[in-house]
């Protein structure tokens, strides 16, 4: 079974420790730590309190790292840049909502108005526009 972004089910799944994580992208855990103290990851825990990071987090803590040492961003700026992304997909997932429930609403009324026959204009050669029923 496939799911989103081509990766399979049990890789949307998987779920990373600190140390894992800090190896991956060749921090300290600590900095981790404070990512999620500043509010910027809000990593799932275990029975035991242990951290578990989701590939989502990963993918959270690679833009972070992207922001910080590539751009030059501070903390409060990586919040104010995530927040406001955050906000975007909401409005994306919210607009194409709306947009399907218009498609839904659009393709009941065509089927309600299909091959109905109403007074109405139709082109007529070259004497112009004539009421449809007086032709």
């Amino acid at each position: 079974m496939r799911a989103e972004r081509g990766t399979t089910v049990g890789q949307r799944r998987r779920r990373y420790s600190i140390s894992v994580v800090a190896e991956m992208f060749d921090i300290h855990p600590q900095t981790l730590r404070v990512y999620e103290r500043e509010g910027l990851l809000r990593p799932a825990r275990t029975e035991g309190n242990t951290r578990v990071y989701s590939q989502e987090d990963v993918e959270r803590i690679e833009l972070i790292l992207r922001l910080t040492k590539e751009l030059g961003v501070n903390l409060a700026g990586v919040e104010v840049i995530l927040n406001m992304r955050d906000r975007m997909e909401k409005m994306q997932r919210q607009m194409n909502e709306l947009l399907r429930a218009m498609a839904e609403q659009f393709d009941t009324e065509m089927k309600h108005w299909e091959g109905r026959e109403e007074e109405g204009l139709v082109p007529v050669k070259r004497r112009g526009l004539l009421r449809r029923g007086h032709i």
